[in-house]
């Protein structure tokens, strides 16, 4: 039996997803299991996605009847995991895979290594003998980000926005039972959550692990000049949680 499933999020990804990436991951690795949901894609995804659990066991769908975004996408994916009752843990990786499959292996063998730890965030800490191609810009960016969460939520994390995270299914439900205020920062609110549950900081639960490689998507669906509101965006979604822990 597998002990993880990956969810991918998908939508309108038939121009992105790397159908021989996929096939040779599945072929060499059935210790886990992946999980598409479809999140109302209108173009050939569904029949991509179709090909992959027509030929493997270890592949399973969701399908959502309309686009509700990857923060809802990844919550329903994870909720249906916990339906499943089968997982010791659960993940979500994108679909164009920037992040390789085969870096989800290092994830999941540090969480299992580690019984205190409840989520493994993957980290695109550029340093020797990785290769982490992003754009120079971003990667700066970046950076003043995740100087903004440390000082706005004061969680000294590298990286939160890395899309390659494995958690333990314990508190699935109770993390995931509500939808994200958020579209793009709903990792922060994950770990807003697990706070909440653990009662305690996060580096008592949490670890990052710095993956080898990572390969910036060049038609990124979040725009640099979006950056502006970022601050306003992370006040909202600081003032929710302060307001819930009351």
């Amino acid at each position: 039996m597998s002990q993880v499933c990956i969810i991918i999020p998908c939508y309108n990804e038939e121009s992105r997803l790397n159908m021989e990436a996929f096939r040779s991951f599945l072929d060499n690795h059935n210790q886990l299991d992946l999980l598409f949901v479809n999140d109302g894609s209108t173009d050939g995804t569904q029949k991509l996605i179709d090909q992959l659990v027509a030929n493997y066991d270890t592949v399973h769908q969701l399908r959502l009847a309309e686009n509700r975004g990857k923060a809802e996408a990844i919550r329903q994916g994870m909720l249906f995991t916990t339906e499943m009752g089968k997982y010791q843990l659960a993940g979500y990786l994108d679909a164009d895979l920037a992040t390789p499959l085969n870096q989800i292996l290092y994830l999941q063998e540090s969480i299992l290594n580690n019984p205190d730890v409840h989520i493994v965030l993957g980290s695109r800490w550029m340093r020797l003998g990785s290769h982490i191609n992003r754009n120079w810009l971003r990667h700066y960016l970046g950076r003043i980000f995740a100087t903004m969460v440390s000082v706005i939520f004061r969680m000294e994390v590298y990286d939160t926005q890395c899309g390659a995270k494995v958690i333990r299914t314990l508190h699935l439900k109770k993390i995931f039972s509500e939808p994200f205020i958020s579209r793009w920062f709903f990792d922060i609110e994950i770990l807003l959550r697990m706070k909440q549950v653990f009662a305690s900081p996060v580096a008592q639960w949490a670890r990052e692990v710095p993956i080898s490689h990572w390969n910036e998507i060049g038609n990124s669906r979040v725009a640099v000049w979006d950056f502006i509101t970022v601050p306003f965006q992370l006040l909202k979604i600081k003032r929710h949680y302060h307001s819930k822990a009351r």
